[in-house]
């Protein structure tokens, strides 16, 4: 189920939202560090997100579900953002460079429909971004941040995930080492705790990010294809009988021929 979209902006106007956001895109720009002429879109709310794309980028869009709600973005110059249902987006098949789901697939009823929606208007050689909270982070604990609602997933969950909908895993992050406290000691020492965290590895980031591509050619397995092949070929269970309306008809009456 989808956050109000009010909360996520009021979420992100915090001091806490707002390092979120900048540790985000920091990794997020690590992923992608040129998207020059481009077509970026993100589903969900992704705006935060993708601002550092907007001045290289040859179209940057914001599509927002339905079931959350939709802002102007960005704040200043024409908006980019429109809303949209989810497993229907507004754009055409292979049209889109760069895809970016933020606060979305762990919101989502049908994150597989979700997924192959996302597969159909990426292009060739397109690229899918995925942020969702940690199983095991402290962010998926903690209610007062978005990343608290929804479903978290774990690597593996996330990886059995994108592989049913036709995409292959190809690099990972983590994000979000900083426990989600609002005191000001904490968001202070957020880089300090991110560097940590990317050294030590003693407690699970609350993050999780995954880029992967789309498969062109899924393989069909024995078992599937067998099974696939029996459901199409009609069955019959027990033994044929004769209609009793025929029978009646064709049964034998004394001094007539049979019809």
């Amino acid at each position: 189920m989808y956050i109000d979209i009010v909360d996520l902006r009021d979420f992100y106007a915090t001091d806490l939202g707002q390092t979120a956001r900048r540790l985000l895109v920091h990794r997020l720009r690590r992923l992608w560090p040129d998207v020059s002429g481009l077509c970026v879109v993100g589903l969900g709310f992704a705006g935060p997100a993708l601002g550092v794309f907007r001045e290289e980028s040859a179209r940057t869009l914001a599509f927002m579900p339905a079931e959350q709600g939709v802002v102007n973005w960005p704040s200043d110059g024409p908006s980019s953002a429109t809303l949209v249902e989810e497993t229907q987006l507004p754009l055409g098949d292979g049209t889109v460079d760069r895809l970016v789901l933020v606060h979305c697939l762990e919101m989502s009823e049908r994150p597989r429909d979700l997924l192959r929606e996302a597969w159909r208007v990426l292009a060739p050689g397109g690229r899918l971004a995925v942020l969702v909270p940690n199983r095991r982070g402290l962010w998926a604990r903690f209610e007062h941040t978005p990343f608290g609602h929804g479903r978290p997933y774990s690597r593996s969950q996330l990886v059995r995930l994108l592989r049913e909908t036709l995409f292959t895993p190809n690099a990972w992050g983590e994000v979000l080492w900083v426990p989600p406290f609002r005191g000001r000691f904490m968001i202070r020492s957020a880089a300090a705790w991110e560097r940590a965290g990317m050294m030590i590895r003693a407690m699970p980031p609350g993050v999780l990010l995954v880029e992967a591509t789309k498969q062109l050619y899924a393989p069909v397995s024995a078992k599937e294809e067998s099974r696939a092949r029996v459901r199409l070929v009609p069955a019959l269970a027990g033994e044929p009988v004769p209609s009793p309306r025929l029978g009646a008809v064709n049964r034998r009456v004394p001094g007539k021929h049979p019809i």
